[in-house]
């Protein structure tokens, strides 16, 4: 099974999607993920330290494939879960999904693709390009993680449109929204009444997330010395569940730009309260 984790930047893609790796290495599944953004810090709560990405090994090898070797680009994370990065183009010039299909091609040739239960692509996405909308090509669902506000429910919209287009080619499905660290969920459901989609979990605002992206290891690994975390756990053991019932899914239908804009907005959310209508008194005398 491959999924694509989207979402908009700083929304907690990274942090969402080492803690699911882990919550389906604990349901007994072989795990790899693929960091595929160029600040390639995917996997750094998963390993502790940012690995070596794919696009500078190859460079190290003069894009020599058979001198590559799975230990050179593969590392060992926390819960047994396998990690890759695959790095970026340089800033300005080249293209992410050059990136990703060198990642891919890489890991084919190693057969590393056949060694997993589980593969999760980790992906930059706020307005998704051609380039960064490849892992779509690979993936069976694609789960976009968001918060109760306009900026990441916009980036969601489209994420939903790249979603709409890939499947147009292969079995490609929504398996649903994850709203990560909000405290409120308003906007979330009037969004998917507009786009219907299923919501997979909704965490509410816990500190410890963050923390733990600062600590540099997931939330089952702090649990072990803080068993007061384990209600978050739960949650991202919920998905890996939901995810590994192999549901249905979806193909949504984007809601047009300037239609989320009205439907989400906070003028029409909350509005003014309405002026007092002001009579103008009638002239007893009027001097000509």
């Amino acid at each position: 099974m491959k999924l694509a984790v989207y979402g908009k930047g700083g929304i907690g893609k990274s942090t969402t999607s080492c803690n699911i790796s882990v919550a389906l290495a604990k349901r007994g599944k072989k795990v790899l993920q693929i960091g595929c953004d160029p600040k390639h810090d995917s996997t750094f709560t998963l390993t502790g330290f940012l690995i070596p990405t794919i696009i500078d090994t190859l460079q190290e090898k003069d894009y020599h494939y058979e001198d590559v070797w799975p230990e050179d680009v593969i590392y060992k994370g926390y819960g047994g879960v396998d990690c890759v990065e695959a790095g970026g183009p340089p800033a300005g010039a080249g293209c992410g999904g050059y990136v990703v299909g060198e990642t891919v091609k890489l890991l084919k040739e190693l057969n590393a693709f056949d060694e997993y239960d589980v593969i999760l692509f980790d992906v930059l996405g706020d307005v998704v390009c051609g380039g960064f909308a490849a892992p779509l090509n690979y993936a069976d669902y694609c789960l976009i993680v968001t918060d109760n506000g306009f900026d990441a429910l916009f980036a969601a919209n489209r994420i939903a449109a790249s979603v709409r287009e890939k499947a147009r080619t292969h079995p490609l499905r929504l398996a649903g929204l994850i709203g990560n660290r909000t405290a409120k969920r308003d906007l979330i459901e009037k969004y998917i009444e507009a786009v219907p989609m299923p919501v997979l979990e909704v965490l509410p605002l816990i500190e410890d997330i963050r923390v733990s992206r600062v600590k540099g290891k997931t939330l089952f690994e702090m649990a072990e010395s803080d068993p007061s975390l384990n209600y978050v756990c739960d949650y991202y053991l919920s998905i890996a569940d939901q995810i590994l019932s192999r549901p249905e899914g979806v193909v949504p239908n984007d809601a047009p730009d300037r239609e989320l804009f009205s439907l989400l907005s906070d003028f029409y959310l909350n509005p003014s309260q309405p002026q007092p209508t002001i009579v103008k008194e009638e002239l007893d005398l009027m001097i000509v």
